[in-house]
């Protein structure tokens, strides 16, 4: 995140010589703030189809709800991690937050789409900031190895559990009271934990002078938008229509400035020699497809379960619990495999698991039932993402220099939102006209079929995606394996180990 050659968490200004006395308060603080970030995706998922239903927003636009906000996010996360090092992490922490709170409340009183989209955008942007803040203050007030260790556990800890609270505290606001609070809820939470925030946080920042890639940003955020957009326009109007092509290849100019820029530019928000070492390569691509797959899957089965099953809110919350809990417990054993293993069998078996469960999808009909084809699918897929979620983010974190330490933890969310977002969009176009093929190609046919139909050819498209990610992990990463026991070389590379467990419970 830093631009300047030495390790910023290490060299923080305006910090004591001591530890601070009331590190363990803060602690609690950002984990509140991080709670907060992954409530908000899990509830909004539950949330959508009341949503879709009460602003009369169509099938070609709902996946805005989710991608708005995967956009901003993962666009600016990089951006926002340098941002936090320069003008302080406190202070960017803070911001983000009283940010993140006021456009929970716009996107709380929408009365229209748009007013939903770009709330949900704004959602994105001050998370940006947030986010990075967050995990950097960490490192800089826990400057003891053990005691970072225990900080990053509760840290992960909430990462992992806050997203099975969410679908259920979603699934009983939306019911039990509307909708716009599973939004409105994140507004005290944010200005109350901003205040804490201000009186218990000891603020640092790096050295060096600050350097933004604008270029970077504009071009690369730019262009991930047009490419969404492009997909929404072909759902609307058809793959062959003009301004479905045209945001197309405005999408690609965009993105081929945006290598250039980074090729060229002294401080590129994205460094290309981040990608050049084969495994961490392979881990990006990898996590890139994981939120593709997962983030449609997700989409699709949050309707199918309230519109074709017609669960409530809160039963649907319920339903996807089994999914969190299989990631938590097959995160666990992998991290206790993984130093003797290494990442490729992990990653390998792992995607290939994930690949089985989204196949059991694929056969979901009208008439398919929870116990018998939702819940075995989620509990494979779910311990294939454990295991796979665990190796990528180490593999992705192992061996990178000081300098780009912060980037390349930041990569693994950032490529998991962007894949999700162009996933979410794609696959919302693809399930929607094979649901119009199925009723202009079946005289008799009906809509929930060709509904679900819908489904599960994006069901089939993940699938893909997956087996995919299996293929590149065996192909790209390699068979080491990881030190059994012993230290850490030096303090930089126990905070990248620390940082892939944080990572691995957060995805």
């Amino acid at each position: 995140m830093s631009t300047t050659e030495v390790v910023p968490e290490l060299r923080g200004t305006g910090m004591a010589a001591g530890p601070d006395p009331r590190r363990w308060l803060a602690l609690g603080v950002i984990a509140i703030a991080q709670l907060m970030v992954v409530l908000d995706a899990s509830i909004v998922n539950i949330a959508l189809p009341s949503a879709q239903k009460a602003l009369h927003i169509s099938d070609a636009n709902r996946q805005w709800v989710i991608t708005a906000y995967a956009l901003a996010f993962g666009g600016l996360l990089l951006l926002g991690g340098r941002i936090a090092d320069f003008v302080g992490r406190k202070r960017a922490f803070v911001i983000g937050l009283v940010g993140f709170g006021l456009a929970s409340a716009v996107g709380g009183i929408a009365q229209n789409q748009g007013e939903l989209f770009g709330a949900r955008a704004l959602q994105g942007v001050f998370a940006a900031l947030m986010a990075p803040a967050a995990l950097s203050l960490i490192t800089v007030t826990f400057t003891e190895s053990r005691e970072r260790a225990k900080a990053f556990a509760v840290y992960g800890g909430i990462s992992g559990g806050g997203a099975a609270l969410g679908l259920i505290l979603g699934g009983v606001l939306t019911e039990y009271a509307s909708w716009r609070w599973t939004l409105l809820v994140n507004t005290p939470i944010a200005l109350i934990t901003a205040a804490a925030a201000v009186v218990l946080v000891r603020e640092s920042r790096a050295y060096g002078t600050p350097s933004y890639d604008i270029p970077g940003v504009l071009t690369s955020t730019l262009g991930l938008v047009a490419l969404v957009y492009g997909f929404t326009k072909a759902n609307e109007s058809g793959w062959a229509a003009g301004s479905t092509i045209a945001l197309l290849i405005a999408a690609a100019v965009l993105l081929v400035a945006f290598v250039v820029i980074e090729n060229r530019t002294a401080q590129p928000l994205l460094p290309t020699r981040v990608f050049t070492e084969r495994n961490r390569a392979g881990a990006f691509l990898v996590a890139l497809l994981i939120g593709l797959a997962l983030f449609g899957m997700f989409l699709f089965l949050v309707y199918f379960l309230q519109g074709t099953l017609h669960y409530s809110a809160v039963k649907s919350g319920l339903a996807f619990l089994p999914f969190s809990a299989g990631i938590v417990v097959a995160a666990s054993i992998a991290s206790g495999q993984l130093p003797r293993v290494g990442p490729r069998p992990l990653m390998v078996g792992g995607m290939a698991a994930a690949a089985l469960g989204m196949a059991w999808f694929t056969q979901i009909k009208v008439d398919s039932g929870y116990l018998v084809h939702v819940l075995p699918a989620e509990i494979v897929m779910s311990l294939g993402m454990g295991f796979a979620f665990v190796a990528l983010s180490s593999t992705a974190l192992i061996g990178v220099a000081d300098r780009d330490a912060g980037v390349a933890s930041a990569l693994v969310n950032t490529m998991q939102q962007v894949g999700g977002s162009l996933g979410t969009a794609l696959l919302n176009t693809i399930a929607a006209s094979a649901t119009a093929h199925y009723l202009s190609s079946h005289v008799s046919g009906s809509q929930p079929a060709a509904t679900v139909h819908g489904y599960t050819v994006a069901f089939t498209w993940g699938l893909g995606a997956l087996i995919l990610a299996a293929v590149v992990s065996y192909v790209l990463v390699a068979k080491q394996r990881m030190p059994l026991d012993g230290p850490a070389s030096d303090e930089g590379e126990e905070t990248v180990f620390e940082q892939a467990e944080v990572l691995a419970g957060s995805l």
